[in-house]
Order: C-alpha cells, then sequence, then structure tokens
C-alpha cells in the first residue's frame, strides 16, 4: 500500500473520533450553559434560604404593629427574639417560654399591669402574646433606665435588680457594654446590637423601616 493511501486512511479513522470529541465538548459546554441559567434563576432563593437560616425574621407583621404601639424600633425587637430564641418557640432551663423568652410570672405581672387580661400560660408559645408582653417589658425597661439601650437590654438579659445594684457600684453614671460584669450578659448585650444593625440592614421593607 502506498504512503499516500495509508495517510488516506488513518484521515479517515480518526474522522470519527474527532467528531465524537467535538459532540462531547458541544455537550459539556451546554451543560454549563444550562447549570449557570439555573443557577442565576434560582439566586434568589437561594439567598432567601441562607438568610433564613443565618438571620430568620418572622411574624415582622406583628412585629411592626407591637414596634408602632410600644414607640419601639422593630428591628431592635427582631434583635432581642434572635438572641434569645431565634424565632423558635422554646422553654428555658429556667421556664423562660416563646420568642422573647418570657417566664409565667413576668407575663403574669405584665398582664395585670396592662388592664388586668386573663393570661394562661400557654399563652407563650402564642407569637402575637408572647411578642406583646415581650416589647411591653422592653419598652418598660427603656423608660425605668432613660432610654438607655445598653442597661435595658442587660435588665433584659440579667435582671432590673442586678443592674440596679450595677449602678449603684459605679457612682450612678452610665455603663458601658464592656462596664458589664456579667460575661453573659455582656455577650448578649453585643449580640442584640449587632443582630439589630443586621435586622436594620437586611430586612428594611419586611420590618417597615
Amino acid at each position: 500500500m502506498s504512503t499516500h493511501a495509508a495517510n488516506v486512511r488513518r484521515r479517515r479513522a480518526r474522522a470519527p473520533r474527532s467528531r465524537a470529541s467535538a459532540r462531547k465538548r458541544l455537550a459539556a459546554i451546554a451543560l454549563a450553559a444550562l447549570a449557570g441559567a439555573l443557577l442565576v434563576t434560582s439566586l434568589p432563593q437561594l439567598r432567601h434560604a441562607a438568610r433564613e437560616i443565618t438571620l430568620p425574621l418572622r411574624h415582622e407583621d406583628v412585629i411592626r404593629q407591637q414596634a408602632a404601639e410600644k414607640g419601639l424600633d422593630p428591628s431592635l425587637i427582631a434583635a432581642v427574639i434572635y438572641a434569645e430564641s431565634r424565632f423558635a418557640d422554646r422553654t428555658s432551663r429556667a421556664g423562660a417560654r416563646g420568642l422573647m423568652q418570657l417566664t409565667p410570672q413576668t407575663a403574669r405581672a405584665i398582664a395585670q399591669r396592662t388592664g388586668g387580661v386573663a393570661f394562661r400560660d400557654a399563652d407563650l408559645a402564642t407569637p402575637q402574646v408572647n411578642i406583646s408582653y415581650g416589647a411591653w417589658y422592653l419598652r418598660h425597661l427603656l423608660d425605668h433606665y432613660g432610654g438607655n439601650e445598653v442597661l435595658a437590654l442587660a435588665a433584659y438579659n440579667a435582671g432590673m435588680g442586678n443592674v440596679d445594684r450595677w449602678l449603684i457600684q459605679s457612682g450612678g453614671g452610665s455603663m458601658s457594654v464592656d462596664d458589664l460584669p456579667f460575661p453573659e450578659t455582656r455577650a448578649y448585650v453585643d449580640k442584640v446590637l449587632k443582630a439589630r444593625a443586621e435586622y436594620r440592614r437586611t430586612y428594611p421593607r419586611e420590618l417597615g423601616l
């Protein structure tokens, strides 16, 4: 067989393989393009899912309503709920329950001070009741401490008795987060204030900001 004929046969043998490789490359490109299109389409859903995991927000209508009624920043209410329960109905070892982690004793006192409404412990599992009472208590603490958010949040976590004692020991002046004696309370107040900033940035429309 001549050299020319052998070369022709080799080229003919390679041609099907080349065409198959080209088809594979085209298929890979098409699949990559399809995957890219699907990713772009699903990005909003992925972002929403990630946001729900890292910074959940639920019952925003109740939060907006209670913030308006109590003269509170809705992002502050959301941040307290985030720090207390991450928007889950849970009961602590101390017996605090619900989204804003109120004890039945505190809730009964709030019910009496807000008009003597009949209260059952199970009501704390209801978001409307829990957020309403929690927002009332937060407003009460802010009023008690002259609008000082650090002191109000510290009292929400550690109790008014502790905060009042710390103020007396400090000479009656204001206190920063770093001045709070309890490490847990320092971490709590810092967490709430940082979460409030994130809620304002992430959910301005949902919170009516």
